[in-house]
C-alpha cells in the first residue's frame, strides 16, 4: 500500500460525498432556498479529488511507487469522478441540468471501450489501447462542462461546452472503433475469423 495508493483510495472515497453534497444542494435549488454552502463544499471536494489525480501521479514517479495496484485503482478514481458529476449534474438542479444524451453518450463509449478491449484480447490474445488527442479532448471538456455549471457560469452558456464535449466523445469513440477493428484485421485470428 504505497502513498499514491492511499491518495487514490482517498479520492474514491471522496466521490460519494461529493455526489451527497450536490444531490442536497440541487434538493435546496428545487425547493427555491439554495444552501450556498454546500454548492461551495461540493465544489471544494471535487477540486480536492481532481486535484489529487495529479498529485498520486507525480508522486508514484518522481519516487518511483508504481505499482499494479495503482495501474487499476487509478482509472477507477479518474472515471468515477468523472461520471459522478455528470450523473448528478444530469438528476439534480444546479439551475443547468445536462441533458440526458450528454452521460448517455460518455457511458456508451467507455463501455464500447471496455468490451471491445476485452474481446480483442479473446481472439487476438493481446490488445493495445493507445490514448488519442481526442479522447484527451474530450475528457478535458467533460471536466470543463462540470466546472462550468458548478461554477454557475452563464457566458458562454453552458450548452456550448457540453455540446463541444459530446462532439469530441462521439469522435473518440469512433478513433477507438477504428483502431479495434485495424488490430482485428491485422492478427492472424481476426482473418481466420473474417474468412468464416
Amino acid at each position: 500500500m504505497t502513498l499514491p495508493n492511499k491518495i487514490t483510495i482517498v479520492r474514491i472515497g471522496l466521490i460519494p460525498i461529493f455526489v451527497l453534497l450536490a444531490v442536497y444542494y440541487g434538493d435546496s435549488v428545487r425547493e427555491r432556498e439554495p444552501e450556498e454552502w454546500e454548492r461551495f463544499a461540493a465544489i471544494v471536494v471535487f477540486l480536492i479529488a481532481a486535484a489529487s489525480d495529479g498529485l498520486d501521479g507525480y508522486i508514484a514517479r518522481r519516487y518511483n511507487q508504481r505499482s499494479r495496484l495503482g495501474a487499476i485503482l487509478d482509472p477507477i478514481a479518474d472515471k468515477g469522478l468523472l461520471l459522478a458529476g455528470l450523473l448528478t449534474l444530469t438528476f439534480t438542479d444546479w439551475g443547468y441540468r445536462f441533458p440526458l444524451w450528454f452521460p448517455v453518450l460518455v457511458i456508451s463509449r467507455d463501455i464500447i471501450v471496455v468490451a471491445g478491449s476485452f474481446g480483442l484480447h479473446y481472439l487476438n490474445g493481446t490488445v493495445q489501447v493507445r490514448p488519442r488527442w481526442t479522447g484527451k479532448i474530450a475528457t478535458v471538456l467533460q471536466m470543463i462542462a462540470i466546472a462550468w455549471v458548478m461554477l454557475g457560469f452563464r457566458w458562454p452558456p453552458p450548452q456550448w461546452p457540453v455540446v463541444a464535449a459530446g462532439v469530441f466523445t462521439f469522435l473518440s469513440g469512433i478513433a477507438y472503433v477504428r483502431d479495434g477493428i485495424g488490430q482485428l484485421q491485422g492478427h492472424p485470428a481476426g482473418e481466420a475469423g473474417a474468412e468464416k
